[in-house]
């Protein structure tokens, strides 16, 4: 395909020396004819970027570039889209293995939905599979892979508050792992936000929803995520980056009369995740008494989930012996 469009893939790293080479062979395979890698460490402390050297050299589309200093994962990603050369740019992540026809069928979906719609500021986000250390599997379904695509403020009302409009799929939910735009469109939403340390992806998504963005997804399976566990996915660190959200939105938060219920949720969850059971006790009465209805759908949705999710990894390990 001689008249194929320059895609980037822009690889974020951060102290990944175990899972960084895999990740980048994966982009180096893509079967798309015409892509640039480009990798950004965020000044690892350990051998990620002597990995990353051995894995692209003599590679003359793969491009390495150092952080001084530990910015953040939405500072290393904005690194990529500055130096970014594609006319499309897709995020893989530094422990994620993608399929070679990754970026193909990415392409192509948004390429028709494009088409079809007469819209270019859509994101299109890749189905996956993701996988734990003790044999436990997770289907991802992208948002948008199955009729009917969520556009505009549907997307941001999932994401801050999780309402859901009837008949559309949300899949997964937006996650820059699996994201493949246009240049153009994350230059128009600004990037992402570097005063966030956590849910960067989930602010550029509702920034995105706001600006009336289309949010479709290829239904294969195009990734694999592999489950780890990092320094900055702490409760704490992950309830502060919520909150952040919520307050960089409360204007419409507050326009659509759900700004205290999405601090009370997350709130809710933190200390769930924390394991502050009375804390936890006490927020999920006070979170029902004053959302009756609304409350009690969303944990009806996501609470059963959660303990089915959380009891599967304790107890797929044992079952396999």
């Amino acid at each position: 395909m001689s008249d194929a469009p320059l895609i980037t893939i822009g690889i974020t790293c951060f102290n990944a020396a175990d899972t960084i080479e895999r990740a980048l062979r994966s982009a180096l395979h893509q079967d798309w004819p015409n892509t640039e890698v480009i990798v950004v460490d965020d000044c690892s402390s350990d051998e990620s970027t002597s990995m990353i050297e051995k894995a692209a050299a003599g590679v003359r589309d793969a491009q390495l570039i150092r952080h001084g200093v530990n910015l953040g994962t939405a500072a290393a990603r904005n690194t990529v889209l500055k130096q970014a050369k594609g006319q499309f740019v897709a995020f893989f992540d530094d422990d994620d293995e993608s399929l070679p026809e990754r970026v193909r069928q990415q392409y192509d979906t948004l390429h028709r939905y494009e088409l079809s719609n007469a819209t270019d500021l859509v994101a299109c986000y890749a189905s996956g599979l993701r996988r734990y250390s003790n044999g436990y599997k997770v289907d991802l379904p992208a948002i948008g892979s199955q009729p009917m695509v969520p556009v505009g403020e549907m997307v941001a009302d999932y994401l801050l508050f999780n309402e859901r409009r009837e008949g559309v799929f949300y899949g997964s939910g937006t996650p820059t792992c699996a994201l493949m735009a246009r240049a153009s469109t994350f230059r128009a939403i600004g990037g992402f936000d570097e005063r966030l340390r956590r849910v960067e992806d989930v602010d550029f998504a509702v920034r995105l929803a706001l600006a009336g963005g289309h949010f479709v997804g290829s239904e294969a399976r195009l990734f694999v995520q592999y489950a780890t566990v990092a320094s900055d996915k702490t409760p704490e660190r992950n309830l502060d980056a919520e909150l952040r959200l919520i307050e960089k939105h409360a204007q419409y938060l507050t326009k659509r009369n759900r700004y205290r219920y999405a601090r009370d949720w997350f709130h809710l969850r933190y200390y769930h995740f924390s394991k502050q059971r009375l804390r936890f006790l006490v927020a999920l009465l006070s979170f029902v008494v004053r959302n009756p209805v609304s409350g009690m759908k969303h944990l009806a949705r996501s609470f059963p989930r959660r303990w089915i999710h959380e009891r599967r990894m304790r107890t797929v390990a044992d079952m396999r012996h």
